[in-house]
């Protein structure tokens, strides 16, 4: 029988989420619309299709420790946790999961999900990967389509062929439209939002780069072979990973094969790349606020606010976000959310470390906390698990700048 292989990408940085989301401990590690990370969520909601075995996870070397307890955390393991030396975009990733996923079964069907999607429906989901898992069988590249609800210009979109369904063929990927043209999209009923998400064969995917891009295909199969064994992770070479190019899955191969298909979804999707599209993913009071943490607010509507460690108050707010934690706050208006980015690339050019850091830093024995500093001491509030062992030599100021000591 052949093996369903779930393979998620967990190696975005979120940085639309500041300041929650930070490089060094980005959304997918963060509890954001629930009380599991999102990260834990996309675990679960894999495990639920049906013949789905341990997932492989493509992470990035900071997060590794990290993601490798949260696993552990909810009762689970990984076939694989695949260290990527460098961000190469999905193409390269993708190639490496593939690769790995024909060592457990050459015949291997691999259903590929980044770790910072919500899906309000998992057995939507789930029943959407089952159908998908079947129409690989036949050889199709299958792409999640999301039915657009309204006419986003914050997502791509796919523009599906004629055909009988359930999936389609894709016709054409299309990215981030205005707004004009996005209502037309959503008017048509032929375009859906691109979700990011695939299931085909790893042999497929692989047979596919290799017509369409070569180049990606070597460099990943030399990194990959090349990888070596650290505890439970498998570390890509990173000499021969860096000579790959960057380069996105649809870019790749999927605008170019032949047997690229769109299977609609409605499941209550949303990839959560700003403040404004958490904010819609959860549910709101009778002011129509998103209120989480130690919250008081007054004569206001239609925000989100966000404590982390005091009382946050708001007076005559409208259609703002806001987020407190320990070392930043954040005010903005609802619509100018995209241009939080810009602001965490300034923050970084400072030399800044909110940028990539919390003040809370996570380490495989616990975590410290930098209380207080001055020009010749810093404090710091140690938090060690049961059974943790750590060097108190190593947790000094350098640490606290340097994620991977």
């Amino acid at each position: 029988m052949t093996l369903l292989v779930p393979v998620i990408l967990s190696g975005g940085a979120g940085t639309r989420l500041w300041p929650l989301s930070r490089e060094m401990y980005p959304k997918q590690l963060l509890a954001l619309a629930g009380k599991l990370t999102m990260l834990q969520d996309t675990v679960t909601r894999l495990a639920g299709i049906a013949g789905a075995q341990p997932p492989i996870i493509v992470c990035n070397e900071a997060h590794r420790f990290t993601v490798a307890e949260q696993i552990r955390m909810l009762g689970m393991s990984a076939s694989a946790i695949l260290l990527e030396p460098a961000g190469r975009n999905t193409a390269p990733a993708v190639a490496l999961a593939a690769f790995k996923a024909q060592q457990l079964d050459p015949d291997a069907t691999i259903v590929v999900a980044p770790a910072d999607h919500v899906i309000r429906d998992p057995r939507v989901f789930q029943g959407a990967a089952e159908t998908a898992a079947a129409l690989a069988e036949d050889g199709k590249l299958v792409t999640f389509g999301i039915v657009a609800h309204a006419p986003e210009t914050g997502y791509g979109y796919i523009r599906r062929s004629e055909g009988a369904g359930p999936a389609y063929p894709v016709a054409q990927f299309i990215e981030k439209p205005p707004l004009d043209v996005a209502t037309q999209f959503v008017a048509s009923g032929d375009y859906y939002w691109n979700s990011g998400m695939f299931v085909f064969k790893a042999a497929r995917y692989l047979a596919e780069l290799g017509v369409f891009a070569p180049d990606i295909l070597e460099a990943s199969q030399a990194a990959f072979a090349a990888a070596r064994s650290d505890l439970d992770f498998s570390r890509i070479d990173k000499s021969k990973f860096e000579k790959c190019r960057s380069e996105s899955i649809d870019y790749a191969v999927m605008e170019k094969t032949r047997d690229a298909v769109v299977l609609p979804l409605d499941a209550g999707w949303s990839d959560v790349g700003s403040w404004s599209s958490l904010f819609d993913a959860l549910p709101a009071d009778e002011e129509g606020n998103v209120l989480q943490g130690d919250v008081m607010v007054h004569d206001t509507h239609d925000c989100y606010v966000h404590s982390t460690s005091r009382l946050v108050a708001a007076v005559g707010m409208d259609d703002h976000i806001i987020v407190e934690t320990k070392d930043a706050i954040l005010v903005a208006p609802k619509g100018r959310v995209q241009d939080v980015k810009d602001l965490v690339a300034r923050i970084k050019k400072s030399g800044r470390s909110e940028s990539s850091l919390h003040r809370e830093v996570f380490r495989p024995w616990g975590s410290y906390d930098s209380i207080d500093n001055g020009e010749r001491f810093q404090v710091k509030r140690l938090s060690v698990k049961p059974g943790g062992v750590l060097n108190i030599g190593s947790i000094n100021y350098i640490d606290s700048l340097n994620p991977l000591a």
